[in-house]
């Protein structure tokens, strides 16, 4: 029986994983992280470092009153 067949949480934790990768993968290359950029393509972490990444995106800019940077 294949994988994915047998346990549909792969495709749910592929397409989370996915969803916030591409959205912190947007951000950082507008606000000209790329070390960041760089980290988030290569490591793989089921969404945990993007979500971190994007959290410290928000107090960042909401500390320094830059919105449009968000």
């Amino acid at each position: 029986m294949n994988l994915v067949q047998s346990n549909p949480w792969i495709i749910a934790l592929l397409v989370w994983s996915v969803v916030w990768k591409l959205i912190a993968l947007w951000k950082s290359a507008r606000n000209d992280h790329l070390t960041m950029f760089v980290i988030m393509a290569v490591v793989n972490s089921a969404g945990v470092l993007e979500i971190c990444y994007l959290i410290w995106l928000y107090f960042r800019n909401k500390k320094t009153g830059n919105p449009a940077q968000q």
